[in-house]
């Protein structure tokens, strides 16, 4: 059983359903969404409902001292160390991939699961293992891929 950290984006519908199949397939599984400490999952609206028209002097300036950027950021590494494996989940976003960057450069275990359509990008050969569909991570998991 893996302790699993499932890096991927608000905006992927097939994020919830697979954390609710690598619980099924006996796995311990950080969803960002709806994580361990039970507060909601972290998102920028919370901050301010406009954060999109925000400056880069914004951005920079509400990400390092708001406590909400603060609390959505200790929840979210301590699930990281926490985990032995690291699931990134393609469609995702640059927080997702530094999620998984940091992975690999910890020597921890980072599966990429991708799709036809996705975009190639060389840097996942960084990545331990790269399936193609939910049930190749499920057998890779078990080491049977």
């Amino acid at each position: 059983m893996a302790r699993i950290y499932l890096a991927s984006s608000w905006r992927n519908p097939h994020q919830p359903w697979m954390v609710d199949l690598l619980r099924y397939a006996g796995h311990e599984v950080y969803d960002f969404r709806n994580p361990f400490n039970g507060v909601p999952g972290f998102q920028w609206s919370e901050i301010d409902p406009d954060w999109q028209s925000w400056k880069a002097k914004d951005y920079r300036r509400l990400l390092t001292t708001h406590p909400i950027a603060a609390r959505g950021f200790v929840s979210d590494l301590r699930a990281m160390q926490w985990a032995d494996t690291c699931l990134l989940l393609l469609p995702c976003g640059r927080s997702a991939h530094l999620e998984a960057g940091w992975f690999c450069g910890q020597g921890k275990r980072c599966i990429i699961l991708t799709q036809d359509g996705e975009e190639p990008e060389l840097m996942a050969l960084l990545a331990t293992d790269i399936c193609v569909s939910p049930e190749e991570v499920i057998a890779t998991l078990r080491g049977a891929a």
